[in-house]
């Protein structure tokens, strides 16, 4: 089915779109312009939304709000957000009963002519995403950029031709009920992560897996060969395997040599592309991630589009993010990093050891492994959130803990910067890298950075 008759199908369907907000207000405002009968649907209440709702409802949508915004829908599709459990209780009812539960990227995927490049893994996806879709455009292609990131991609779809390229995020929430591989899948690594959500670490990884289950034998996938669960995807690999490696040579893939340069092999030639001090943004897990990308856009991107792109992009808001220097002590917002694993490489990233502020909401993802990077790179420890008494045992309960760094709890992101800029003496770094989620205090990572910049900014 083209988009076209995808298009003529929705006439006078009821459509129940779970979620409002920035994403799905574009969809859902193309799904009443395309004549169907549109619902959303959000926990929330009119209030809490506020003016959306207003826009919404002139626009010829129905409001299904409040806690039970998924109960008796008489509709004959829901669309779930990306965040949505695939196996709530309302939508296996709602299966049960015979209406269709999709989702946006499901149905991009059926329906989309262009190259589709998709990146998923715990740590990296972001970057990784955008550096594809730099690379790709400084080879002067025409790219288009969604899923987790960006704009949806599903109103986009009538623009969308075979000879652009279409670049998606793609979290286990979306994956785990995709039924079409994208042409080139990419992996960035695989580490507990969201086990609030998934049954179990099983569910998880099964879902990452989904991302290449459904290639076929003229697709690319690529793989993180550092990572013992990544590397275990190989075997069901169909199409091209390839790697990339932070630690030793590979014969299909890129990978990083002793003395600091990034090679790609490919088909019995390897290539040296660039020295790691070349690559503006720091870090050893963003020289992975340039790894992936170069990996993921070999033969679609020339070299030196490749190292242009590696020499003049400045990162991703929120990823270890420069906010500012005052008096001396500089300051960076690492927001994205809502797990231990992200939190490690966070620290890692910097020469010395820092003041690191961490804590709030608990995915029940353990603390222990990230308790020796503590030890090892953080001067002072500010924690706050629901998780603060529980990081604080960790690290006093671990055998190599002998009070360094010092350990102060405060109420919030605002008085832990209050309490950084008190503690801090020139030369020092700050570094807001949570290791949780934000939920406990703020809608999104994103929110939360935000407000870490406004307060260092009014230091």
């Amino acid at each position: 089915m083209d988009c076209k008759q995808f298009f003529n199908t929705l006439k006078g369907k009821k459509i129940a779109m779970c979620g409002i907000g920035v994403s799905n207000t574009p969809l859902i405002l193309s799904f009443l312009e395309k004549g169907a009968r549109v619902f959303a649907c959000d926990r929330r209440t009119k209030e809490q939304i506020g003016t959306l709702c207003d826009k919404l409802e002139n626009a010829g949508a129905e409001l299904h709000l409040g806690e039970g915004y998924l109960d008796n829908l008489e509709v004959d599709i829901i669309f779930r957000t990306p965040g949505m459990n695939f196996s709530l209780e309302e939508l296996e009812t709602a299966r049960k009963r015979g209406i269709a539960v999709t989702s946006e990227m499901e149905v991009f995927f059926d329906l989309c002519p262009a190259t589709i490049f998709a990146v998923t893994g715990s740590d990296g996806k972001t970057t990784t995403t955008t550096l594809i879709a730099e690379m790709l455009k400084a080879e002067g292609k025409r790219v288009f950029v969604g899923g987790n990131i960006g704009n949806p991609l599903l109103p986009e779809i009538e623009n969308i031709t075979a000879d652009d390229f279409v670049v998606v995020e793609l979290s286990s929430f979306q994956l785990i009920s995709m039924r079409k591989s994208p042409d080139v899948a990419v992996i960035t690594n695989v580490a507990p992560n969201h086990l609030d959500v998934h049954k179990d670490m099983d569910e998880y990884v099964e879902a990452k897996k989904n991302i290449l289950l459904h290639q076929n034998a003229f697709s690319r996938t690529v793989l993180n060969r550092d990572n013992d669960i990544t590397e275990g995807f190989r075997k069901f690999v169909r199409g091209q395997s390839l790697g990339f490696s932070m630690e030793r040579r590979l014969n299909n893939g890129a990978w990083l040599d002793e003395k600091g340069n990034l090679h790609m092999a490919y088909r019995g030639i390897d290539v040296p592309i660039i020295h790691r001090s070349e690559i503006a943004i720091i870090g050893d897990h963003n020289v992975a991630n340039y790894l992936t990308a170069i990996t993921a856009v070999w033969g679609y991107v020339g070299v030196d589009n490749i190292q242009k792109v590696a020499r003049e992009f400045g990162g991703v808001e929120h990823r270890i993010e420069f906010v500012r220097e005052v008096s001396g002590v500089k300051y960076y917002n690492d927001s994205i990093a809502s797990s231990p694993s992200r939190t490690i490489a966070g620290l890692k990233a910097f020469d010395r050891k820092v003041i690191l502020i961490a804590g709030g909401y608990d995915k029940q993802i353990p603390f222990e492994p990230m308790i020796p990077y503590i030890i090892d790179k953080v001067k002072l420890l500010l924690l706050c959130g629901n998780t603060a008494e529980k990081i604080e045992q960790c690290l006093k309960n671990y055998e190599g803990y002998k009070g360094t760094p010092r350990v102060i709890r405060v109420e919030n992101v605002q008085e832990a910067v209050l309490t950084a800029d008190k503690e801090a003496k020139s030369g020092d770094i700050v570094t807001l890298s949570p290791a949780c989620a934000s939920f406990d205090a703020y809608p999104n990572f994103a929110a939360r950075g935000n407000h870490f910049k406004e307060v260092v900014n009014s230091l």
